[in-house]
């Protein structure tokens, strides 16, 4: 696995069961797309960063004061609809548009090799937050789309060893990348039908 992938949780070890996604696993692996925006070390996506962290810690928030009616994500939305504030369920949708933001760049930038990150991000933030966002923020995001690093820049962070070892090969960094995308992906696809059928709102 490459060195960053080692540092955090993969989508694709984020067990589901018939009762759904595993509330705290997939929690863990939403904090590690926070440290992916980290090591872009790009300012413009500080605004990403706080809405990804703030809306991380409201779910848990729901967690920790209802464990067991939130073991899965499916189990934690559907138990908090009986409350006449459900915070959670609001956060938990923002969450996903932001980690389909999230997937939509980076597997734009894994499917063409030539593409720069400031063109997959862009092509990410069309097919996903867009839609939801007001004049002004757009504004902001487009702001960082611009200011992204360039393309070998990044995959070189991804691939080196933080402690100074050998970087990773790049076809061994592509295969835990894309298996990381690929678990996101299909996580982020059931939860949009799952908002959607039950008129929790829209991913």
């Amino acid at each position: 696995m490459a060195p960053f992938l080692e540092t955090v949780k993969s989508f694709a070890d984020v067990p589901i069961t018939d009762a759904g996604v595993d509330t705290l696993d997939f929690l863990s692996a939403a904090e590690g797309v926070v440290c992916l925006f980290k090591l872009l070390d790009n300012p413009a996506f500080a605004l990403v960063v706080s809405d990804l962290e703030g809306n991380i810690t409201k779910v848990r928030t729901r967690y920790d004061s209802h464990p067991t009616q939130s073991t899965t994500l499916e189990l934690l939305i559907r138990n908090e609809q009986s409350d006449k504030k459900r915070p959670a369920t609001e956060s938990l949708m923002w969450l996903l548009r932001g980690l389909s933001f999230t997937h939509k760049a980076l597997h734009a930038a894994q499917s063409d090799p030539n593409a720069e990150l400031a063109a997959a991000f862009t092509t990410g933030y069309e097919g996903s937050l867009k839609k939801y966002h007001n004049f002004v923020v757009k504004g902001v995001f487009a702001l960082a789309m611009k200011a992204c690093p360039q393309r070998a820049g990044f995959y070189t962070k991804l691939a080196a060893d933080p402690n100074g070892g050998a970087a990773a090969p790049q076809d061994k960094l592509n295969e835990e990348l894309n298996a990381w995308l690929e678990g996101l992906d299909k996580i982020v696809k059931r939860m949009q039908k799952v908002y959607k059928d039950n008129g929790y709102g829209e991913v």
